[in-house]
């Protein structure tokens, strides 16, 4: 969950940054070190704020995006789906993209098969793990397609990950991010177009502030059906997700 700048579920005792670069050694520490990730993650409120608020960059008027739910999230599968899988992240965040590494296939697997249903909330608050607020342009990215059409939603958020920029450099420039669309199915010149103009900025920091106001304090913070996945082995291991899926 990510603080800040820190990553990894919830909700073990925060340690700091560097410790994630131990060496694993032998299986015990493999285990510690599943656990740290989960545990590194507790959002410091007061700074993302201000954050927030130093860094605001005025939109385009925007107030909606079509395809997303009223809390902002993207939802992919069927409406009906018993079983919901919520995953909040930030997309600079590493412990995020280590989650999509080990558990994004099952979640696509889960919704081409129609047993789950998947909810993606994309907040910013790693914007000054970059020096050009890569966080916050990346999250303006997400809306940006999500508006565009569900259909590449999840090819483009896999491709995001893996091509996710290291902390302290200047992130994907916006050029960069429209290509990583365009590669994933959205290439309307509208679709560039609100990435350069970074459309959503404002509905992104509404909806970050919201859900940190609804009580998720790190990311990724993943639910099944409402229920909190603290469990490192489901959250960061190969289709860990898949059993408490199938389980409901």
């Amino acid at each position: 969950m990510s603080i800040d700048p820190g990553y990894g579920p919830q909700p073990p005792i925060p340690v700091p940054q560097r410790r994630r670069y131990l060496a694993v050694v032998i299986p015990v520490v493999v285990v510690l070190v599943l656990a740290l990730a989960v545990g590194v993650g507790l959002l410091a409120r007061g700074a993302f704020a201000k954050q927030i608020a130093g860094t605001a960059v005025a939109a385009a008027g925007t107030s909606s995006v079509e395809h997303m739910q009223a809390d902002g999230s993207v939802r992919i599968g069927d409406a009906h789906a018993k079983v919901t899988v919520r995953v909040v992240m930030d997309l600079q965040c590493p412990y995020c993209k280590m989650f999509e590494a080990n558990n994004g296939t099952t979640l696509e697997k889960a919704v081409t098969d129609h047993t789950a249903a998947v909810e993606y909330s994309v907040i910013t608050f790693l914007d000054r793990a970059s020096t050009t607020q890569y966080s916050s342009r990346a999250g303006n990215a997400s809306f940006c397609v999500a508006n565009a059409g569900l259909g590449y939603y999840q090819k483009w958020l896999s491709a995001m990950f893996t091509q996710q920029p290291e902390e302290g450099s200047e992130g994907l420039t916006d050029a960069q991010l429209i290509q990583i669309a365009k590669t994933a199915g959205y290439t309307e010149d509208a679709v560039a177009q609100c990435i350069t103009k970074r459309s959503y900025d404002t509905y992104l920091r509404t909806k970050t502030k919201e859900v940190l106001a609804s009580g998720v304090n790190s990311t990724p913070t993943v639910t099944v059906n409402g229920k909190q996945v603290t469990d490192s082995t489901a959250l960061m291991t190969l289709g860990g997700l898949a059993p408490l899926i199938a389980a409901g």
